[in-house]
């Protein structure tokens, strides 16, 4: 069985990437509920699990179950390419109740979630919705804020790799490499998942939307949101390293230790604060570096959107390939 997305040029054209802290702490759940799914998120796990004592997730869980189905109006598809939590919070708020009680019956229809929970939920949508944004924020501040930064840069430089790779080999390049469930046809879309789904998109496009949380699974989300397609980050082994690898002492020796470790941190492109984040550094230090290293020709910065993303030149590959 599989998902069908009938996909027209406009469909193409209309292709964005995009990344979500609320659907990063909506999966986080189900990495809580099952750590041997994801041994990798284990160091997550251990550091948050002494904190659950004082969060009443009961409610939340109800609408996250282990496996299938989970509510979508608590994962709207991001509506722009760098939301913070905030902002997508506030969606969730706005949820309509009739919205909330229709996703509780697919809920109750899936046989995964406490019904006793899911009636209390349905007794009064409206307030449920205010309590499920409540837990989410409670939970995030409590087991998430603090290690958002270091996800953010992962799925950041996912959506940096994967962006070039579209828009130097197209669709075909970018849906190949995706996901080993994921075929594009030239004309249709197929995503492999437990249920069978036709049709086109609805004219907005598609979003996609690397995550750590899930992997290594794929995710779809079609009308009434829009059609959104989440897929396992790249190099998500790494995320609970402890910090970049010490830069070899040679190039340490010719340019400083922190320019080096920039340096080699720039095998994929970066944006100031997502290298101050890997490297430990503040902005303001990343940046004075990077001004160094772009001076001497061995990096350079490009505007994507509102932010600029820095990559190695040909001469900082090659300085970086003899350490």
């Amino acid at each position: 069985m599989s998902i069908t997305w009938e996909m027209r040029p406009e469909d193409v054209a209309r292709i964005r990437f995009a990344f979500s802290p609320l659907w990063e702490l909506v999966a986080s759940l189900r990495t809580l509920r099952q750590p041997a799914r994801q041994s990798l998120h284990l160091p997550w796990i251990k550091a948050v699990r002494p904190r659950l004592a004082g969060l009443d997730l009961t409610e939340l869980l109800a609408l996250v179950p282990p496996t299938g189905y989970l509510a979508d109006f608590i994962t709207p598809p991001p509506d722009t390419p760098l939301p913070d939590f905030a902002a997508e919070l506030e969606r969730v708020r706005r949820t309509a109740p009739e919205r909330v009680l229709d996703e509780l019956a697919h809920l109750r229809e899936a046989g995964r979630a406490d019904p006793a929970v899911l009636d209390r939920l349905a007794a009064d949508p409206e307030a449920a919705v205010a309590r499920a944004a409540d837990a989410l924020e409670a939970y995030w501040e409590t087991c998430f804020a603090e290690f958002w930064p270091r996800v953010y840069s992962l799925l950041e430089r996912d959506v940096l790799r994967r962006s070039r790779q579209l828009a130097q080999g197209g669709a075909r390049e970018l849906f190949a490499g995706l996901d080993p469930a994921v075929t594009w046809t030239g004309e249709r879309l197929l995503v492999d998942r437990p249920w069978c789904v036709t049709g086109g998109l609805h004219g907005d496009g598609l979003v996609l939307v690397p995550t750590a949380f899930h992997w290594p699974s794929v995710a779809v989300m079609s009308a009434p949101y829009q059609s959104m397609l989440v897929y396992p980050v790249l190099g998500v082994g790494t995320l609970w390293e402890q910090g970049p690898p010490p830069a070899p002492g040679a190039l340490a020796a010719l340019i400083g230790r922190s320019r080096a470790r920039i340096l080699l941190a720039l095998a994929e492109p970066a944006t100031t604060s997502a290298l101050a984040g890997r490297m430990s550094l503040t902005p303001g230090a990343v940046s004075q570096h990077l001004g160094v290293l772009s001076g001497g020709g061995l990096a350079v910065g490009m505007r994507v959107g509102k932010q600029v993303v820095y990559r190695r030149t040909l001469a900082g590959d090659m300085l970086a390939g003899q350490a």
